[in-house]
């Protein structure tokens, strides 16, 4: 994963769906517009690629000026829940980039807030064994084979010079995949962003992503062996290991 941060807003359009929304009162009608069409998509109505109605319809629907409804537009596609497509058949089209906004807005949360690599490695010590725990509770034998698939890969790719940054940020993300926690994903999600932007800024080597890799391997033999004392002390030694490799790079510059 690098330092960019980038949401793809490239969709496939479907046929318009035919979508009978609430009249509102025009005040603060923005809001009650937007809340509206959050719950339309929500409740499965409205799923990704499916193309809203013009401004105009909305506006005869809601009982509201062009205006209005643009507004609620504007903020729908700022919070990633739609993207305007261009061209005659176009308009604005429902997509799932939620996720990518909250990542985005997690990482300038912790920018405006000049968060440490101490606080950071605190969290992630917290919040990855509680994880890790999960994953033993749960046994999603699948996931942890996948996961095996992928490490495997990034292990080769190492091997090969390339520094695998993204693939070492996904097993942490697949370790949350594995307890079947929603939340657990968002929040990995979330704080795998964080750290992805920490390993670009203080541009991590390549030897520490080798030892990374290693670590990784040996928490999931540990995962396999049903072995979760050594899990949770591999899980501690990777963090930290990365912790120390943060804290030379600041030194040093």
């Amino acid at each position: 994963m690098s330092g960019k941060r980038a949401t793809d807003n490239k969709v496939t359009a479907h046929k318009k769906a035919p979508v009978v929304f609430a009249r509102l009162q025009a005040k603060r009608a923005f809001e009650q517009i937007s809340a509206e069409i959050k719950r339309i998509i929500f409740s499965g109505v409205l799923k990704p690629g499916d193309i809203l109605p013009s401004e105009l319809h909305l506006a005869a629907q809601f009982g509201v000026s062009r205006q209005t409804v643009r507004e609620a537009l504007r903020r729908l596609e700022a919070s990633g829940f739609i993207a305007t497509q261009k061209g005659a058949s176009g308009g604005p089209v429902v997509v799932d980039t939620i996720l990518n906004s909250m990542n985005d807005l997690f990482l300038d949360a912790f920018l405006v807030k000049k968060v440490t690599t101490e606080e950071l490695t605190r969290a992630r010590l917290d919040i990855e064994k509680m994880v890790l725990k999960n994953v033993f509770e749960v046994k999603d034998r699948k996931t942890i084979a996948h996961i095996r698939q992928t490490l495997e890969e990034t292990e080769k790719k190492l091997k090969q010079g390339s520094d695998e940054f993204e693939g070492n940020i996904r097993f942490h993300k697949q370790l949350a995949e594995a307890t079947g926690n929603h939340v657990y994903i968002i929040l990995m999600e979330s704080l795998m962003t964080v750290v992805a932007h920490f390993h670009s800024v203080l541009q991590i080597d390549i030897r520490t992503m080798k030892r990374a890799c290693k670590a990784h391997l040996s928490i999931l033999d540990a995962i396999e062996k049903d072995d979760e004392p050594r899990a949770q002390a591999e899980l501690e030694k990777d963090i930290l290991d990365i912790y120390r490799a943060y804290k030379r790079t600041e030194e040093t510059h």
